[in-house]
Parts: C-alpha cells; sequence; structure tokens
C-alpha cells in the first residue's frame, strides 16, 4: 500500500478553509494548536471522609453522590481522612453506641474509598484545584466537635489547615449537609447553607444548626434541597455549600442538590 502522506499535507489536501479555520482556532500556529490541546487537564478534586456510615462517620449516599457526579464532570479525584480514632462507633442497626468498639477514621473511610485513601495530613492545595467535604455525623464528631460543643467547637487541625489554605488560594470548597459548620467555624464571614431555619413539621430536623452557623459569625442562607434551589455559591470566598440529608426529602432531591454542588465546585475551578 502507499504510503501516508505527511500530516501538514493531509491538511493542505482539505482545502484553505481547513487550514483557516485551525489558525483562526490557533493564531499562534498548528504548533500552538497542540500547546493548548496538552495544556489541558481535569480538575483535580480532594474529597474528604469522616468514617463510614451516616452516624458515626461519612453519610455513604452522600460520599456516593459526590463520587458520581464527580466523575461525570471528568475531574481527577483523590480521597483523604484523618487518621484518627472516632469519637465513638453506632450500632446502626439499633441507633446506639457500641460501647466495647474503637474505630480509626481513616480504615473506615477506606471502605468507601475502595482503599484508595490517603492521611488528610498528605492533602497539600498544590497538588488539587478543590476540596468537596460530604456530610455525615463524622463531621461533627470526627472532624470537629460540633455535635458536643455546638458553636464552642474545635475542628481537627489537619481539616483547619485544609480549609484555610484553599481558602488562601483562592480554590473552591465544597460541603454538603452538616459539614458547612466546618466552614462556618473556620472561615470567618463566610456564607453557606444547611436549608432552613424552622423544623416546619419535621422536615427540618436539623433547623437549629442554622442558629449556630450564624453563632460561629458566618453568614447562613436559606436554600432548598431540590435541583430548583439545590445550592449556595458563596463566590467571594468561594464555598459551594447544599443541605442534602439534613432534609427529609426522597433521595433523587438529595443526588440532584449534591450534583449542583460539585457542579459550581467545578465551574469555579475554571477547568
Amino acid at each position: 500500500p502507499r504510503p501516508l502522506p505527511p500530516p501538514s499535507a493531509m491538511l493542505t489536501s482539505r482545502g484553505p478553509a481547513l487550514c483557516t479555520a485551525l489558525r483562526r482556532a490557533a493564531p499562534g500556529g498548528l504548533a500552538s494548536f497542540h500547546f493548548s490541546a496538552r495544556r489541558c487537564r481535569a480538575a483535580r478534586v480532594a474529597v474528604v471522609l469522616s468514617g463510614c456510615g451516616v452516624y458515626d462517620g461519612t453519610e455513604i449516599h452522600e460520599a456516593s453522590a459526590v463520587l458520581v457526579h464527580l466523575s461525570r464532570g471528568g475531574a481527577e479525584v483523590h480521597m483523604y481522612a484523618p487518621d484518627v480514632p472516632q469519637m465513638h462507633v453506632i450500632d446502626h442497626s439499633k441507633g446506639q453506641p457500641a460501647e466495647a468498639e474503637s474505630r480509626n477514621v481513616l480504615v473506615e473511610s477506606a471502605r468507601i474509598a475502595r482503599g484508595k485513601i490517603a492521611s488528610l495530613a498528605k492533602l497539600t492545595t498544590a497538588d488539587h484545584d478543590a476540596v468537596i467535604f460530604p456530610g455525615g455525623f463524622g463531621a461533627a464528631k470526627n472532624l470537629s466537635t460540633f455535635a458536643v460543643d455546638g458553636k464552642d467547637c474545635k475542628v481537627n487541625r489537619e481539616v483547619e489547615r485544609v480549609l484555610k489554605d484553599f481558602h488562601k488560594a483562592g480554590k473552591p470548597i465544597g460541603l454538603c449537609c452538616i459539614s458547612p459548620v466546618l466552614a462556618a467555624k473556620v472561615l470567618s464571614g463566610a456564607e453557606v447553607t444547611v436549608g432552613h431555619e424552622e423544623e416546619e413539621g419535621g422536615k427540618w430536623p436539623y433547623a437549629g444548626t442554622a442558629g449556630a452557623i450564624k453563632e460561629l459569625g458566618a453568614k447562613h442562607c436559606v436554600k432548598e434541597v431540590t435541583i430548583s434551589f439545590p445550592a449556595h455559591v458563596d463566590t467571594k470566598n468561594k464555598v459551594v455549600t447544599t443541605p442534602a440529608f439534613m432534609c427529609e426529602t426522597a433521595l433523587h432531591h438529595i443526588f440532584d442538590g449534591i450534583g449542583a454542588m460539585v457542579k459550581n465546585v467545578l465551574k469555579l475551578t475554571g477547568k
């Protein structure tokens, strides 16, 4: 068979119109066109977990939703968790503490990450374009002491470092469910949402969290969990939040709301 002509000949053989289009797309010539293509890459997003299970760790449905939407958005994902003991272990079948058990947050988070996880101490802004914190009581028990101390809570020092580093670097931070309390505590003046500020007959069972957020010095913005009003974007601080399971509603609404949060985080990366 005859050898193929060189690429330049193949391009010119298709006529001047194609060459003109390429020159317009790459004013610096074909070399700059190829260089620009090489520079394009996916957003690198860190996901911080707090264990495995809604009552003592990460809410699994929220973590899964975050990962699905990041995958759909073409992101490169790396997962992290603090290498510390859990505050306690909950028997999820009974909703009661399992007094004789103790577990490690990193080890339990590895269940969700399918083993591909690293200590939070290794998370740096240099290696990532954004960070996302799913919810679950682990955010209020293992990443902070909010569950027991409320507005007087302390935040795990690595969690605090990560939040401050990403904020200082101007890189977006996504949080859902109860995890916005972390930003409220660490980032002065941040705007976040955990949904509504009244229980409304049990639809918003954790509505009191909004008051604590205000006491922490943050601004609380009332938002729905549904796709119509699913996330709050604090453009100044690049903090994106959504209520998720702070609301008693159908799972697909939670999933869609988290998707809107992830979409806004990826948009803020500029990738």
